[in-house]
């Protein structure tokens, strides 16, 4: 049948397309001198958000840190939203010098509904316009020392947008959160840093980023409430012409989940996250890249493109078709035999990936020789999992939870 072969044929081209610019990507970061951003005066004044639900065993953490920058902290001011609270993570915030805003909504639930409450909050005291650029961490994040030094480098240098170098403060503690701090590590060290080697757009990652007081200005605070509000604030930015930078120098570590139940549920938020910023930015993304001549605008839609929908639709049609007869069964089981193979052959990418991120971030990986050989070994099982965990995703209702951390 045309349709089958038509679906099959769009499958195998969105794949290759995957494959190939990440290949080149894997290419450009050995081969490419990572941009470096000359130094700054430290004289703009930065507002800190930090969305924060039942995080008093962590908050205190990062705005210690953030309290210890080698930035001057008269020009930092941490503002933090306790998000539908239920123990002392507010009390300890004010304790510290912060700016605290508690909220309380069962009905709005998530980060983006936190952060727009707090934006309108400071912009109604009439304090957001006194600051030069807002930037965003989790309340589990830990800062290197230099971190807001480096980004206001980068900042400086005409970028209104920026994300930085994610590492984990527990990769080493089992399978499980090694498989998403190396996903993390390679988007940084593979993906991100290429983009800026070939002056394309990077894109957030849910912490660790800042934004200027001009795009907060356009969005009227934060706009942004899919359930993957990082991706759907890039694809934002880049429809209006805005290229996100990265700044590999400053490095943020992020506490990753250690439970594969949490691990599952939240990548399946994601999931529907990006099907979600798929549904509704897709089509203009596609239209700006073609039209403005933008990679960006492709190699993002191709980040969220929903190729499990087009698998399970192409799956569907074909066991229908072959029911009704007009396709044999054995052609059918042929093509699955095919993606089969393709699941293999991505199981041993997936292998090769996490060794190659692992030889070229060695010195900035908190683990053993041993540990680290073994994660590698399990990263294509965690990889694979999101095989079953994107077609979950197609029909999954997930809200937003919190993440128990430990600190």
């Amino acid at each position: 049948m045309a349709i089958l072969n038509v679906l099959d044929w769009l499958i195998t081209l969105l794949g290759f397309c995957v494959v190939a610019y990440q290949a080149a990507y894997v290419l450009v970061s050995f081969f490419a001198k990572p941009e470096a951003f000359p130094d700054a005066p430290m004289d703009k004044r930065y507002a800190v958000l930090i969305s924060a639900r039942n995080e008093s065993a962590v908050i205190g953490n990062l705005i210690g840190d953030l309290q210890s920058q080698s930035y001057p902290r008269d020009l930092i001011d941490i503002w933090i939203v306790a998000d539908n609270c239920t123990d002392n993570t507010a009390d300890i915030a004010r304790s510290m010098g912060c700016n605290v805003v508690e909220r309380f909504n069962q009905e709005q639930i998530g980060k983006g509904y936190a952060l727009s409450y707090l934006l309108d909050n400071m912009a109604d005291q009439g304090r957001a316009s006194q600051y030069d650029a807002f930037f965003v961490f989790d309340a589990d994040n830990r800062l290197d020392h230099h971190y807001v030094e480096e980004m206001n480098k980068a900042f400086q240098s005409g970028f209104k947008v920026l994300t930085s170098y994610r590492n984990s403060v527990n990769l080493n503690e089992n399978w499980v959160s090694s498989g998403t701090a190396l996903w993390f590590l390679r988007e940084s060290r593979f993906v991100n840093s290429s983009r800026m080697v070939i002056g394309s757009s990077c894109h957030v990652a849910g912490t660790g980023f800042m934004f200027s007081r001009e795009i907060m200005e356009r969005n009227n605070g934060w706009k942004f409430h899919l359930l993957t509000e990082d991706m759907e604030f890039t694809m934002d930015c880049v429809l209006h012409g805005d290229r996100i930078g990265y700044c590999g120098s400053a490095i943020l570590y992020d506490e990753q989940p250690t439970s594969f139940r949490q691990s599952w549920r939240q990548r399946v938020r994601w999931s529907k996250g990006y099907l979600q910023v798929f549904r509704y930015y897709g089509a203009a993304m596609i239209r700006h890249g073609i039209q403005e001549r933008d990679f960006s605008a492709l190699d993002l839609t191709l980040l969220v493109c929903p190729f499990m929908v087009l698998t399970a639709l192409r799956l569907a049609l074909g066991a229908l078709f072959a029911a009704l007869g007009f396709v044999s069964w054995s052609s059918q089981l042929g093509a699955v035999n095919g993606w089969g193979m393709g699941v293999v052959v991505s199981m041993l990418t997936m292998m090769l990936l996490a060794a190659m991120t692992v030889i070229a971030e060695r010195d900035k990986i908190r683990a053993s020789n041993k540990e680290l050989f073994a994660y590698c070994l399990s990263f294509p099982i965690f990889a694979l999992s999101y095989v079953v965990i994107s077609f979950q995703a197609i029909f999954a209702k997930p809200e937003w939870k919190p993440i128990v951390h430990k600190g």
